[in-house]
């Protein structure tokens, strides 16, 4: 990440082990109990997201051929994570920064990594408490059903989260101030979810649009949710356990093409105090 001119931080004590866990999780506490205050950030960050994911099988779209229960669960894996890790990580990644106080936690004990992992604690505790929720309903509902693979859905929700945890630290670098991020967050937000097969199947697309869709951000993780819930490909084709696997070749390369890319332009573009 970028090195603004201030006072140098001076080295911890003990960079690595468990002197690291302590203080991350020490700052992770202190984050949690700040968003808790804020209830207008409480009620948006658990609301909103399940509005959107009853919104989706309401309004009769997404992929028909996919039984009720998977549909919403891949549905709130994707809306849950675009919506609510992406958007809510770059708005307080930035506020942070421009009441500097990104800049007084790196001047201390903290690492770069333990500042960033700490803050973005309470989105990613709501993150997962949301689609815990969502499950849970699935299940009181009785539209449960057992998934084709386990690991690819979780494989899915972890990797997403890491993704979006970059995406929105490389979008500090032109995100001015917390209330601009409703503007540069529009093109991922708008792009990636009418483009990654929750809204309009990738099959329903021109071949051309679909093909080019599939490298999206979100994309992959949404073919990742939906090959392990519901055994369904891209196009529409119904799979086993090996057929899940051998078509999850290509998003799980995706994902991992873009958390690299993420990472790094995360690592160049993170700006720790605001511009003058």
């Amino acid at each position: 990440m970028t090195t603004p001119t201030t006072t140098p931080r001076p080295a911890a004590a003990d960079p690595a082990g468990p002197g690291r866990t302590r203080r991350t999780l020490a700052l992770a506490r202190a984050e949690v109990r700040l968003f808790l205050r804020n209830r207008t950030a409480v009620v948006n960050s658990v609301v909103l997201p399940l509005v959107l994911v009853a919104a989706v099988p309401a309004l009769g779209m997404g992929e028909a051929t996919i039984a009720v229960g998977p549909q919403l669960m891949v549905t709130a894996i994707g809306v849950t994570l675009i919506f609510l890790t992406y958007y809510n990580l770059l708005t307080t990644y930035v506020a942070r920064r421009e009441e500097l106080v990104l800049q007084r936690m790196r001047t201390g004990e903290l690492t770069e990594t333990e500042v960033v992992l700490g803050v973005a604690a309470p989105t990613m505790l709501v993150t997962a408490g949301q689609l815990l929720l969502v499950a849970a309903g699935i299940a009181v509902l009785g539209e449960w059903s057992a998934p084709v693979d386990v690991v690819l859905p979780v494989v899915a929700v972890v990797g997403g989260a890491a993704l979006m945890l970059a995406l929105a630290a490389a979008s500090t670098a032109f995100t001015r101030t917390a209330e601009s991020a409703q503007i540069t967050a529009l093109p991922l937000l708008v792009v990636s979810t009418g483009l990654c097969g929750l809204v309009v199947p990738l099959s329903d697309l021109p071949e051309q649009l679909a093909a080019v869709a599939r490298f999206l951000p979100l994309t992959p993780v949404v073919e990742l949710a939906q090959l392990g819930l519901g055994g369904l490909t891209w196009d529409g084709e119904s799979v086993d356990l090996a057929g899940a696997w051998s078509t999850a070749v290509l998003p799980l390369a995706v994902l991992a093409g873009w958390l690299v890319v993420g990472t790094l332009l995360a690592r160049r573009g993170f700006r720790w105090a605001p511009r003058r």
